[in-house]
């Protein structure tokens, strides 16, 4: 999930636009928790297990 949807408890606000000190301080949080893959989509992360399986399927035809 992205911080752009979420909605601050302290203040009501969305996340992303940093109103209060909580605000600011999720937001910067996820930011460093989102490394590699942490901005992958179920759509992107659906993609990657069939390439996956599609090369491990060729390697398994080739040997």
């Amino acid at each position: 999930m992205t911080y752009d949807r979420l909605v601050c408890a302290n203040c009501a606000a969305p996340v992303s636009e940093g109103r209060c000190p909580v605000c600011r301080a999720s937001r910067e949080r996820m930011r460093r928790q989102s490394g590699l893959f942490g901005q992958l989509t179920p759509t992107m992360l659906l993609v990657l297990l069939v390439v996956t399986a599609a090369v491990a399927l060729a390697l398994q035809h080739a040997a």
